[in-house]
């Protein structure tokens, strides 16, 4: 098995992809609607004879070439790093699977970053025409690699059930596109889409911002108006695809989001609800700031107010991100592989055989409960848990016995269909003794002994 050693005290390994992965999304998808806005705002100055709207852009492009092409490819290469040792067998599944499908992303990558330059560095160089073809070169690339990640993605969550149909065979591949085009493919890219095209309104907004409007109140009012009409189609179109892709989603991942809207009442809200209320109360914000702020007053809208719609795009872009994984449990890969790398198929043999029996992982090869049950806790849970930071187990559990921790594992390793747990936990697998192993370990952290006791212990262990 592949052992997840990547240990992060407090922070936990999931929120570093999170905090990663939020920074990258603002980015990467500013990288496809601005990869839009560039050429489409060319061709207008171009008809209009904008001499000012040029200036601007040459300036603007200067900007969109640093941020995408230096920190959404230094946050793109973070989240493989940090994917490859937080989920190593979901990881794996994903290279194997889609293979070619990164191969052919990773060359649309390049012709992005190669006509990004190329587009920033011939300004006034080469022809006009031949200059704005340039930009439509980078935005085809640009939505080419949306269009391909976005299958990777919404797989992870609805892998569907032709390619489950052959998921362990050695035959995957062959279902490669079934994979691809999944039940949420197209709702999710329309999705993604909209949001595009608003970040690429927001983004601009931040550099229309900074246009003097004592001296240029033409230009300013014209760009910062013609930025906050991107956000318009998001807007409108979204609340009707996020009802279509909720409709896509099984059964089982909706009932994470329903838990929480059927319980309002009672003040119980589940994750997922919590980031959804977060999103639509956001997005609402942004309308009503771009709308009062910058299209009815554009000469007066400044930066602070850009950076606030930014900084609520973000938290928008960090809750849907947050949704879209919490979406997924208890799976990793949806119906194939739990969240915390153990594939579905396997968790019958793992409670007959033990999780450790292929393990190198045991400390000195020793048989002491606490080192077997660290390494348990560390390959089934540290995925999702930390000891004393996020969701920390040690604070969970806290006021248990061994007997009251001892039965919690129990009810996860059965994993009942009435468990509330089963919804959005993975079974603990493993034999009796990785029960029991797991619960000494959670006990002594829990409940630790007696300097006293515990120098006995270890003496005794000696």
């Amino acid at each position: 098995m592949n052992y997840p050693f990547w240990d992060i005290p407090y922070l936990g390994s999931g929120w570093v992809i999170g905090i990663i992965a939020i920074f990258h999304v603002m980015i990467s998808q500013f990288a496809v609607g601005g990869g839009l806005y560039l050429p489409l705002a060319e061709r207008k100055a171009m008809r209009e004879g904008r001499t000012d709207w040029h200036e601007q852009l040459v300036s603007y492009s200067k900007f969109f070439l640093i941020l995408t092409g230096v920190f959404g490819t230094v946050s793109g290469v973070g989240i493989w790093f940090a994917i490859g040792l937080t989920q190593p067998e979901a990881t794996s599944t994903l290279i194997h699977n889609f293979v070619f499908g990164w191969a052919i992303e990773w060359v649309f990558f390049m012709v992005e970053l190669i006509t990004a330059a190329v587009y920033y560095y011939t300004w006034n160089r080469i022809d006009a025409k031949q200059h704005l073809t340039v930009g439509w070169v980078y935005s085809a690339a640009s939505v080419a690699t949306l269009v391909i990640i976005n299958g990777i993605l919404t797989f992870m969550l609805t892998p569907g059930d032709t390619w489950l149909g052959v998921a362990g065979t050695g035959q995957e591949a062959s279902k490669f596109w079934n994979a691809f085009f999944n039940p949420t493919y197209w709702p999710s890219l329309l999705l993604r889409a909209c949001v595009c095209c608003s970040l690429a309104g927001i983004w601009a907004l931040i550099s229309a911002s900074r246009i003097d409007g004592d001296k240029q109140p033409a230009l300013k009012s014209s760009m910062v108006k013609w930025s906050v009409k991107w956000l318009v189609p998001s807007f409108v179109v979204m609340p009707f695809l996020m009802i279509w892709y909720y409709m896509m989603v099984p059964a089982s991942q909706q009932a994470l989001l329903t838990l929480g809207i059927d319980t309002i009442n009672a003040g119980t809200f589940s994750a997922v609800t919590r980031m959804a209320l977060i999103i639509i109360i956001t997005s609402a914000t942004i309308v009503a700031v771009a709308y009062y702020l910058a299209y009815r007053n554009p000469v007066e809208f400044n930066l602070s107010h850009a950076m606030a719609i930014l900084l609520l795009a973000l938290m928008a872009t960090g809750a849907g991100e947050y949704s879209r994984e919490m979406l997924r449990k208890p799976y990793v890969i949806g119906r194939w592989m739990y969240s915390n790398g153990v594939r579905v198929p396997n968790a019958n043999r793992i409670d007959q055989q033990g999780y450790l029996t292929n393990s190198i992982w045991i400390w000195n090869g020793s048989s002491s409960s606490y080192s077997r049950g660290e390494a348990i806790f560390r390959g089934e849970c540290g995925s999702c848990h930390t000891l004393d930071g996020y969701r920390p187990l040690r604070q969970l559990l806290s006021g248990r016995d061994r007997a009251s921790i001892g039965n919690f594992i129990t009810m996860l390793h059965e994993h009942k269909a009435d468990s509330p747990y089963s919804r959005f936990m993975p079974p603990m697998v493993g034999t009796q003794q990785d029960v029991n192993d797991l619960t000494d370990y959670l006990n002594y952290k829990v409940n630790p002994p007696a300097p006293g006791a515990q120098k006995t212990t270890l003496t005794a262990q000696k």
